[in-house]
């Protein structure tokens, strides 16, 4: 239990990070070059996360941080560029709010997470509270700006899933590297898209310097790193509850620094996101036994029982000092 809160507290440094950069998008970057805003988040992040693993794609492994770095990354970067283009943040917010009910059901045929009851139910109560919190109302929606957002929402749940699922295979790289190959990737394809769209590359004066330098290493590099950590080491639906910290924490800094006032509404919103959070939790799960033999579960890496006759079960392996056989057994 203590592994699962520890992680738990791990992964939610992802949404509170992204929360923060609400406001630091909106004080200091420059307002009209989001898709550069977006590379400039996503490039030096890679560069320096690549800088620390010290690690190049391998095999498969080339095909696969592209597709994540498109999903995660480059095209969920320039849809909601999009979206927010044509929808009021409300709006945009409450459908990007979805997320974790979609993650909740690509896991059940890609993880093999069946959907269960709690998590589901905290799903709802977590976007209802979201809702209560952000959504004025739809009324003259743009129609192509929902299916931008439905869409980015959509792609990047499809891309938690898969980072998951193939994290799983033997030749998996560690969080460091997959990350910074998917920011990467995904920079990579921002930079062509932002000059066609954009043009020059704006001017930076020194507080946007410093608001991207926070965004890149905080709310990029740090937040994606804890977020795929989270999802090696937790259900995906409890990934997806811990990402309602994000609308959350924006409220809360709105209000505590750019002088916003909460609302009655907005904090029965909070308190219902924070309930949704806590129901869906992972439930505690107890140590494997393996049966009629009565041996217990070696984690990783602690090496095997060895019973032979005459002995007792000891660990053989890299952890024990026990020696060899000249046939390799303890």
């Amino acid at each position: 239990m203590e592994a699962t809160l520890r992680w738990a507290l791990v992964t939610a440094v992802a949404p509170v990070a992204w929360g923060t950069n609400y406001y630091v998008t909106r004080e200091f970057l420059p307002p009209q070059h989001p898709l550069y805003g977006a590379a400039f988040r996503a490039l030096p992040a890679g560069l320096l996360l690549l800088a620390l693993a010290r690690a190049r794609p391998h095999g498969a492994w080339w095909w696969k941080a592209l597709v994540l770095g498109v999903l995660n990354m480059g095209g969920f970067f320039a849809l909601v560029y999009v979206a927010a283009q044509l929808l009021p943040t409300s709006l945009a917010s409450t459908i990007m709010a979805t997320s974790p009910l979609a993650m909740i059901l690509i896991a059940w045929p890609l993880l093999a997470e069946r959907p269960r009851l709690a998590p589901l139910s905290g799903a709802a109560i977590g976007i209802g509270g979201v809702c209560l919190m952000l959504f004025a109302g739809a009324s003259g929606a743009s129609g192509a700006g929902v299916l931008a957002s439905v869409a980015a929402m959509v792609m990047s749940s499809c891309g938690y899933i898969l980072a998951t699922r193939w994290s799983r295979a033997a030749d998996r790289p560690e969080v460091l590297a997959l990350t910074s190959w998917q920011l990467l990737a995904g920079g990579a394809l921002l930079l062509p898209a932002a000059a066609l769209a954009e043009g020059a590359p704006p001017a930076l004066d020194a507080p946007a310097a410093l608001g991207f330098g926070y965004v890149s290493v905080v709310a990029t590099a740090l937040a994606f790193v804890a977020w795929f950590a989270g999802l090696r080491h937790l259900p995906a639906s409890a990934v997806g509850l811990i990402g309602l910290l994000n609308p959350v924490t924006g409220v809360l800094l709105g209000t505590t620094l750019a002088g916003e006032i909460l609302t009655p509404r907005q904090a029965c919103g909070l308190a219902l996101v924070f309930a949704g959070i806590l129901l869906g939790r992972p439930a505690r799960t107890t140590p494997a036994r393996s049966g009629a033999a009565g041996k217990e579960e070696v984690p990783p890496g602690q090496g095997a029982l060895v019973p032979e006759p005459g002995r007792t079960g000891r660990r053989c392996g890299a952890a024990t000092a026990a020696p060899r056989d000249p046939d390799g057994r303890c």
